[in-house]
């Protein structure tokens, strides 16, 4: 959605090495302030968790200006919205409000669960056509 953006640096990170493929992806996003590791790693090879994509997508959309005031009480539907991280809760009750991720069938959101493929590929489909203008 970006093209190909400059990044100022190297990402911070003791995991990502610059000459990798996601190297530059990873610096970019890190110094945009919409992805952010653990300490001095970012988390190379492990899987990511469906409140961390969100928090993901609700920078990136905060970083483009785009409405992210869409929060509200619909997190509150889901048995388990307790679970979610204070940090990803905006992102999440955004998420769930404007769309871009629903619950599991089972009235939880399961926030801390890895996204599959097809959980990630349906939130950034949500999100560029409920979200990006």
């Amino acid at each position: 959605m970006e093209g190909k953006p400059k990044q100022n640096d190297t990402a911070p990170f003791i995991d990502v090495a610059g000459d990798k493929y996601y190297g530059k992806a990873i610096a970019w996003a890190n110094e945009n302030g919409i992805a952010a590791g653990y300490g001095d790693t970012f988390g190379v090879g492990e899987d990511i968790t469906r409140e961390e994509f969100a928090a993901i997508l609700y920078r990136y959309a905060q970083s483009k200006g785009y409405e992210t005031a869409q929060g509200g009480m619909a997190i509150r539907e889901y048995s388990d919205y307790e679970n979610i991280s204070d940090y990803a809760m905006p992102a999440m009750a955004w998420a769930v409000n404007a769309g871009i991720i629903g619950g599991m069938g089972d009235g939880m959101l399961n926030p801390q669960g890895k996204a599959t493929r097809a959980e990630a590929a349906v939130m950034l489909m949500n999100f560029c056509e409920n979200i990006v203008k």
